[in-house]
């Protein structure tokens, strides 16, 4: 961990993803690409540098990288393991992850997906030789991972602890107003309607106004019989499902909330929303996809 520790602070980190056949990586690099990395998958460590010079170039410095490099490699392995030892000009984190032979064997049968070094015979025969091939990998790794008793939510779980932030672990919760008239978000993980408030349409001095960029349309709506009310219950329901989703690993939430047109009632209901969930720790942001249709 010496290189990582000892790195600038304005260089982002590169997590180099390895490991045994069915013990995770594509979990890890999935969680790895939600936490904001630059995620390659199977790529030929001759090539890091390469790629680490592409995203300087494209993104800036600070972008953080995950590649996953697997057996499939084969004499590239030797070549890795140079290009960590000169140096790739960032701080950096091999992890390793592994699994007993029986787990391995049982995800593999699972998937239905011959091992990579099988060949005719066995499938353990396949995991002894990737063993081999990985043993100097494992010995070198900075972070270790055994996920024989682990599952998918608790080793993205181990993958957020280890390399999430503050920003990048906490939920991001987009609250989307609409209007019904143009259909419903089809991504909603949440639908809520507004229709039970009075419209401020029909108020010739509100009507041209909207719920985001008008208090005095904000400020009605949310004075109407029922807005407090649906508030402070709807809110605390929305936040107890953030809290499940982060214990899953899910990292993202979409709330949507609507009315007739997506100019008035949806637009403060989710303004208000949004900043409640804000005020509470979420990273939580409202979205407005219908206003200015009308």
């Amino acid at each position: 961990m010496a290189q990582r520790l000892a790195a600038n602070g304005d260089l982002g980190e590169v997590v180099i993803v390895t490991g045994m056949t069915g013990a995770g990586r594509s979990t890890a690099a999935k969680e790895l690409e939600d936490l904001g990395f630059y995620v390659v998958d199977n790529l030929p460590p001759d090539l890091l540098v390469s790629v680490i010079e592409l995203v300087n170039a494209n993104a800036g410095p600070a972008q953080r990288i995950a590649v996953v490099v697997d057996v499939r490699s084969g004499s590239f392995f030797g070549s890795l393991r140079e290009r960590l030892a000169d140096g790739i000009g960032r701080p950096y984190t091999l992890l390793f992850l592994d699994a007993n032979d029986e787990v391995l064997v049982r995800r593999q049968e699972a998937a239905r997906r011959p091992h990579p070094l099988q060949g005719i015979d066995r499938l353990l025969d396949g995991l002894e030789r990737e063993r081999a091939v990985l043993a100097d990998l494992r010995a070198e790794a900075d972070l270790v991972i055994d996920t024989t008793s682990l599952n998918v939510h608790q080793l993205t779980e181990r993958i957020a602890s280890a390399f999430g932030t503050p920003d990048t672990t906490r939920l991001k919760v987009s609250v989307i107003s609409f209007g019904f008239k143009y259909g419903l978000p089809v991504d909603a993980d949440f639908v809520a309607d507004m229709r039970f408030l009075p419209n401020p349409h029909w108020i010739p001095e509100l009507r041209p106004g909207n719920g985001r960029d008008n208090p005095e349309v904000a400020e009605y709506v949310k004075s109407r019989p029922g807005a407090a009310e649906f508030l402070g219950g709807y809110v605390p329901v929305l936040e107890v499902v953030a809290n499940g989703y982060l214990r899953e690993g899910k990292r993202f939430m979409r709330i949507a909330i609507g009315c007739t047109g997506g100019k008035h009632r949806s637009v403060a209901m989710a303004e208000e929303i949004a900043q409640r969930m804000s005020n509470d720790g979420f990273d939580a942001r409202a979205i407005h996809r219908d206003l200015g249709k009308e």
